[in-house]
């Protein structure tokens, strides 16, 4: 589940944190489309199934992000301006977040995954502006910087966190 979910996460996470403000309104924008979308589907998941419900899904969320766009459009011009496209592509995320649901644990696999996506989101953010005003490296608020930053911050959770793989996963020689 996690992989396809962080797979389309890493459009806006790249693309819409170029400063710490835009970070922090794609985050929200993100929690709180996919958690109304989330809540809005619950009860209708129960009476559509099949291609009505993937339909209503579909719907549900391009209605939820045009209201979002108005929104950011009518009281935060700028801000929606610098964010582009991207709050469009929060759609997608809730159409993929309907798709991968586990039944188990639905609220709470949710809120961990909109949680850790909001807080790389913010620490993006912070880090791509600081880099780009203090430090002067204007790689960092392009596109390729934050891709390279992003592998880096990977690398330093691996390193942080490093546990052994299990013996079915390494290889021999």
């Amino acid at each position: 589940m996690n992989s396809r979910l962080l797979t389309i996460l890493i459009a806006p996470l790249l693309g819409a944190t170029q400063t710490a403000l835009q970070a922090c309104v794609i985050a929200l924008c993100s929690v709180l489309i996919i958690s109304l979308h989330r809540l809005s589907m619950t009860p209708l998941r129960k009476m559509l199934a099949g291609t009505a419900g993937l339909l209503a899904s579909t719907l549900l969320a391009a209605s939820l992000v045009t209201c979002l766009e108005l929104g950011l459009r009518a009281w935060g011009l700028p801000i929606s301006l610098a964010l582009g496209s991207y709050p469009a592509l929060v759609a997608v995320q809730c159409l993929l977040f309907e798709y991968v649901r586990d039944d188990d644990l639905r609220w709470r696999s949710t809120a961990l995954t909109l949680a850790a996506f909001a807080l790389l989101c913010i620490a993006m953010g912070l880090v791509r502006q600081g880099l780009t005003e203090v430090a002067n490296l204007r790689l960092a608020n392009l596109l390729p910087g934050a891709l390279i930053l992003l592998g880096l911050l990977l690398a330093l959770y691996n390193r942080v966190c490093q546990r052994r793989a299990p013996s079915r996963r390494q290889g021999t020689l």
